[in-house]
């Protein structure tokens, strides 16, 4: 497997390059990422001799050509523009990399690749493409309609349908995945659980949206990485995987949960009160004082959750963490990764957050 993984110093792909490194799959893994603010190189630390790293853009058609002139054989396409919040201010930067980047790959893969024996084409996408679900619908499955409530969400949907047509017009070996809402290790702190975790540890209000009351499917970015792989590996050329955690949680629950964890973590641990004197906990009060209800967003999406029986029996795949062993997993690591996240919020995108989320005013 000589392998291209787009947008593998962000988030999820770079969890993702950390596991195919590990698994000793492939021969040669190229990351592609332009390293906008969410994309980090710390996030690939330790990983330079076994990775060839490439920074530029998606959309760069002459660029993206070139790379797969070095024999690629595999596609992770993970490259995108992912915040909710920033695409109904800033929609733009959405269409130009989720869809016309998305394109831009399809063409270079279908010029490169003469004969698609052995090759595959993963697209990582997302299950808000689906759209909303009311508290008793059954859960979003690989047949669900397409309604898409965001620009983010609509960008989404747009590529997932590139990528399908790519398949059944020019034969394509795509794959899509959909996936539930992602949490662990190297999330950028716009996210709801990195955010809450880092405001929680300064000291800072906790901006909860409305009612706190959205329900989303946590998974582990450990166990969506592992889904993925097996896809990778396993999965039928042409068909689509609802990837999920089984971890239907409203987000006023998620906040509480992290809230008591760095509480129960501050009442033992003395060095953890001196490194965070903001820290509520550190003066003997409960992070959840912090907790501040502001306007909800707009078009939020009341309730996501994934039926991944398809993936479960088809490639024998079932995430290892629940979402408590996976929350308590996530603090820790924010807790030992300070420098990592000190860094990525000196900067701009600091103020931003703080604009659109902590000045929107109460509910």
């Amino acid at each position: 497997m000589k392998i291209l993984v787009t947008g593998g110093a962000g988030f999820i792909g770079s969890n993702f390059v950390r596991l195919l490194v590990e698994s000793k799959l492939a021969q040669k893994i190229i990351v592609l990422d332009s390293l906008t603010y969410a994309g980090n190189l710390q996030n690939l630390a330790g990983l330079e001799q076994q990775i060839e790293f490439v920074h530029g853009k998606i959309q760069d058609d002459t660029l993206v050509k070139s790379l797969f002139e070095k024999g690629i054989t595999h596609v992770a396409h993970f490259a995108a523009e992912s915040h909710v919040d920033r695409s109904i201010h800033e929609p733009d930067a959405f269409i130009e990399t989720n869809i016309i980047g998305t394109h831009s790959l399809l063409k270079a893969a279908r010029a490169a690749w003469k004969d698609f024996a052995g090759k595959k084409f993963l697209h990582v996408s997302t299950d808000e493409v689906f759209g909303s679900l009311a508290p008793h619908d059954p859960a979003f499955h690989e047949k669900t309609p397409y309604s898409p409530n965001s620009p983010y969400a609509a960008s989404k949907a747009s590529s997932d349908h590139l990528v399908r047509a790519y398949h059944h017009t020019y034969g394509l070996p795509t794959l899509i995945s959909n996936c539930s809402n992602n949490y662990g290790s190297f999330q950028f702190p716009e996210k709801l659980i990195p955010l809450m975790i880092v405001n929680i540890l300064e000291g800072k209000k906790l901006p909860i949206y409305g009612d706190g009351k959205q329900i989303r499917d946590w998974l582990h970015v450990s166990d969506h990485c592992a889904a993925l792989l097996k896809i990778l590996q396993n999965g039928v050329i042409g068909e689509t995987y609802a990837i999920g955690g089984r971890n239907e949680v409203a987000n006023i629950d998620i906040v509480d949960s992290l809230c008591d964890i760095l509480d129960g973590l501050m009442a033992k641990d003395t060095g953890l009160k001196s490194r965070f004197p903001n820290c509520p906990a550190a003066k003997g009060a409960s992070a959840k004082t912090l907790k501040h209800n502001v306007a909800d967003r707009l078009g939020h999406d009341r309730r996501y959750a994934i039926n991944a029986d398809k993936i479960e029996s088809a490639l024998g795949f079932s995430p290892k963490e629940n979402l408590k062993s996976g929350l308590q997993k996530t603090v820790h690591w924010y807790l030992e990764n300070e420098d990592w996240w000190r860094n990525v919020l000196n900067g701009s995108y600091r103020q931003w957050i703080e604009k659109n989320y902590l000045d929107r005013g109460k509910a």
